[in-house]
C-alpha cells in the first residue's frame, strides 16, 4: 500500500471528485488511472483502478439481487437513492 493513500479510506470528497472523473475520463482517455487520480487527490493510479473494479462488483451484485436495497423511512430517502444510483450506474456505463 501506498503512503501517498490508502485503498479502505476514501473521504466523502474524494468518493465525489472520482465520480467526476470518471464521468470525464472514459475507457479510451490515455492514462486514464493517472489523470483520475490526480483529480481525486491522495491516490495513487493503482488505488483508483482498484476502487473502480470494486464499484463495478458492487453494481454487479447489486443489479443480480445479491444485496437489498435498505428501507430507508425518511422522506425522499429512497428516491434520493435511486436517483443518486443511477448517476453512478450512468457513469459506469459510459467508463
Amino acid at each position: 500500500m501506498s503512503s501517498r493513500g490508502s485503498d479502505s479510506s476514501w473521504t466523502a470528497k474524494q468518493n465525489k471528485a472520482f465520480e467526476k472523473a470518471l464521468a470525464v475520463y472514459d475507457k479510451d482517455t490515455a492514462d486514464r488511472w493517472y489523470n483520475v487520480a490526480k483529480a481525486v487527490g491522495g491516490k495513487t493510479p493503482e488505488e483508483v483502478k482498484r476502487h473502480y473494479e470494486l464499484l463495478v462488483e458492487d453494481v454487479k451484485h447489486i443489479e443480480s439481487g445479491q444485496v437489498p436495497f435498505p428501507d430507508y423511512r425518511t422522506t425522499g430517502g429512497m428516491r434520493n437513492l435511486k436517483l443518486h444510483w443511477s448517476s453512478i450506474t450512468h457513469s459506469l456505463s459510459t467508463s
